[in-house]
């Protein structure tokens, strides 16, 4: 029985209670999506105490026997629990650390209440702000990270940990768990394939879990195999699903091909019965997969949408546009052919979506948000990414379930969040249409309640202007605008 619905058949009030028990909060007149089985419970109430859901049920019976100073009327609309984006990043270097701190309400007006950061080069300032965040003394979503990334020696990326041996990678792990890291990132720019492997099998032994890109010269199932627990953006996936992936390793590893021409075998090898082999493998192992398709199709377009006019680079520093830069230039010399391979290569990817849900592989919605991703807006980038499910062959209900259950169940928190229920957290998102017939209704939000915290309409609004306000004075200090 699906916990709402469990909760309804066996509500007992105690008859010991003389007066009626007290609540942070109660939410009146709702429909309560259950996100797991795609039920809706309609005129419903669901109260809370100390960032903890109290009591759901049919709203006359809550109404009389809880009381609340805190009030919402639903009126008819439809609750779910809080969104989460599972692939965001903070960066830029030292000076944009405001800029990036500016960004963490944007989540929160978006309805997102946890974000999984997957490094950038503000390691330790984001570690100091998850801490600030949970004890309450920093407004922003619950923050998970992963710390400073995994990477080989005299890596592109900066923010990292770098590791040219077994003893560079033991010792990089002792120091995430020194820190407290809530999973690793292990990049492959410059980390010898081996080490790679060596290194998530490591970082699992140590009890943490492990998101990557795995390097060219290792095929996918040899990440699997080595433990890795979330496959991040949907190339990866792609390669996963190519008949000779493993020839493909082998030639680049040797030198034999580079990795323009690995990279154009891959895109011609695809072959789906390798494919739902493969990803069957994925769902047997636990792998998750995070698309990212926002960013791909952001890029992959640039040559028909320069995104000059979004309403949202309101919302964003002039430093951090300024890191936008090289991928629009990027985009702007490419040459016809280029461009036209563009567009192919992100129809190729978002294609095998519905593939992986069908094998049974979690998909995890994250919008990879934050420094260097042009136009990949914080907050309002997850409702873009959504949709893109949607449109490439994932049902409303599917695409909701990747916002709302598929982060917590890849972080063991299933047993406090994704589902309306007593004794989960008290992450809500009250929207004015059902996301279940039209995935866009995400974005119509009009309360937000974040651990236990009710953010009205107006509230929400609030947050808004005062990041866009932050970012007019560094424009106007900087010389820059926003358009």
């Amino acid at each position: 029985m699906k916990p709402v619905l469990a909760f309804l058949a066996g509500l007992a009030i105690s008859s010991a209670c003389a007066a009626a028990p007290s609540s942070e909060g109660i939410v009146r007149h709702v429909a309560v999506i259950d996100v797991e089985s795609g039920q809706i419970l309609h005129n419903q109430a669901v109260a809370w105490r100390d960032g903890t859901i109290v009591a759901v049920g049919a709203d006359a019976q809550i109404a009389k026997t809880w009381r609340t100073g805190a009030q919402v009327d639903g009126k008819g609309r439809y609750l779910i629990p809080g969104l989460w984006d599972m692939h965001v990043h903070f960066g830029g270097g030292p000076e944009l650390i405001e800029e990036n701190k500016a960004l963490l309400p944007l989540y929160i007006a978006n309805g997102v209440t946890t974000i999984r950061d997957c490094s950038g080069d503000l390691p330790d300032q984001v570690l100091a702000w998850r801490d600030a965040i949970a004890q309450g003394t920093l407004l922003g979503p619950r923050l998970l990270t992963s710390g400073a990334k995994l990477e080989g020696l005299k890596p592109i990326w900066k923010g990292t940990i770098e590791v040219g041996s077994q003893a560079d990678v033991d010792a990089a792990i002792a120091h995430e768990k020194r820190v407290g890291v809530d999973f690793v990132k292990i990049t492959d720019s410059t980390l010898d394939p081996k080490l790679f492997l060596f290194a998530v099998t490591q970082a699992r032994a140590a009890g943490l879990r492990v998101s990557g890109h795995i390097p060219m010269q290792d095929t996918v199932g040899q990440a699997v195999a080595a433990g890795i627990s979330s496959i991040e953006h949907m190339d990866y996936a792609y390669k996963a699903g190519v008949k000779d992936e493993a020839l493909i390793a082998a030639d680049f590893a040797a030198g034999r091909i580079d990795r323009a021409e690995a990279n154009r075998r891959i895109d011609k090898g695809f072959d789906a019965a390798t494919a739902m082999a493969a990803y069957g493998n994925l769902a047997a192992n636990r792998v998750f997969v995070t698309p990212t398709l926002n960013i791909s199709n952001i890029t992959a377009h640039l040559d028909q949408q320069t995104h000059t006019d979004d309403d949202d680079l309101a919302y964003i520093g002039p430093g951090l546009r300024k890191t936008y830069e090289w991928r629009v230039q990027r985009a702007a010399n490419a040459t016809p052919a280029e461009i036209a391979a563009r567009h192919d290569h992100f129809d190729r990817m978002a294609a095998i979506l519905p593939m992986l849900q069908k094998a049974g592989v979690t998909v995890m919605a994250g919008t990879d948000a934050g420094f260097l991703n042009s136009f990949d807006y914080p907050g309002s980038s997850l409702h873009d990414e959504l949709a893109l499910f949607v449109k490439y062959g994932l049902t409303p209900s599917q695409a909701l379930r990747s916002a709302t259950r598929a982060g917590p169940d890849w972080f063991g928190k299933l047993d406090r969040y994704g589902v309306i229920a007593p004794g989960k957290a008290a992450d809500l998102v009250l929207l004015d249409r059902n996301p279940l017939e039209d995935i866009a209704a995400t974005r119509a939000i009009r309360v937000v309640v974040m651990r236990g915290r009710t953010f009205d309409r107006a509230a929400l609004d609030a947050m808004l202007a005062e990041t866009r306000t932050k970012v007019s004075k560094w424009n106007a200090s900087s010389g820059r605008t926003t358009r």
